[in-house]
């Protein structure tokens, strides 16, 4: 008698690894699925090439001497504020985007215009030799036109106005590098014409991007590069 009890309790218990009759198939499917989202994120590069063109172009009206030098502490604002803090949030968010080209380009001119924010603002002082001083600035810029330079190369695989911008900007540094060393005001002004040339072509390269992005239609083309 107890053990035909036993047997039908045995029968009747359900194991820990058996399925559960009481779940349906529409909840088990939905536990089985994952669905895999991605937030939702803004293009940040019309931003670091707005900032970037409009700190370059004032910095440039200084360099080309179509203006007085007395005015150019007005570029060290920009240079920290949209050049430099702004240029930077966009390559930390090309960072988000998987964009590689364009953390790497924000985030490193970003620095620069920081960098040379705080050369004027604090460091300039500290060199009293001219020479030493026109040495100094023309190595700092120079090295950035190798920057530059190697970053031209990388971005002849994405957009014709970015590679223009790149070009041009390889151009400025280096020429500007050379005006410094050297203490030639000539070839300065002509580093300076540049560099307005410069940030015309990036103005347009984020007047395109954002354009585009709000009509939802090529308005602007940028000329894509074969990848």
């Amino acid at each position: 008698m107890e053990s035909s009890v036993q047997d039908r309790t045995a029968t009747g218990r359900r194991t820990a690894d058996a399925p559960d009759p009481t779940r349906d198939e529409t909840a088990a499917a939905q536990t089985a699925r994952v669905v895999e989202t991605k937030p939702v994120t803004a293009d940040p590069g019309p931003l670091g090439l707005a900032a970037f063109a409009l700190t370059t172009f004032v910095l440039s009206i200084f360099n080309s001497g179509l203006m007085s030098e007395k005015g150019l502490p007005i570029v060290l604002g920009l240079a920290l504020a949209y050049g430099g803090f702004a240029q930077l949030l966009a390559g930390m968010w090309e960072f988000r985007t998987g964009n590689t080209f364009g953390a790497v380009a924000f985030t490193s001119y970003g620095a620069f215009w920081i960098s040379f924010w705080a050369f004027e603002q604090f460091y300039a002082k500290d060199i009293t030799d001219k020479v030493a001083l026109g040495n100094s600035v023309g190595l700092f810029l120079i090295a950035w036109g190798i920057f530059t330079a190697y970053m031209f190369i990388a971005s002849l695989r994405t957009t014709a106005a970015i590679s223009l911008v790149f070009l041009l900007l390889a151009t400025t540094f280096i020429v500007l590098g050379i005006g410094n060393a050297e203490a030639d005001e000539g070839i300065t002004h002509a580093g300076g014409y540049i560099g307005i040339a410069t940030a015309i072509a990036a103005w347009y390269a984020s007047f395109a991007a954002v354009t585009n992005s709000t009509f939802g239609r090529t308005v602007l083309p940028v000329k894509e590069l074969k990848k």
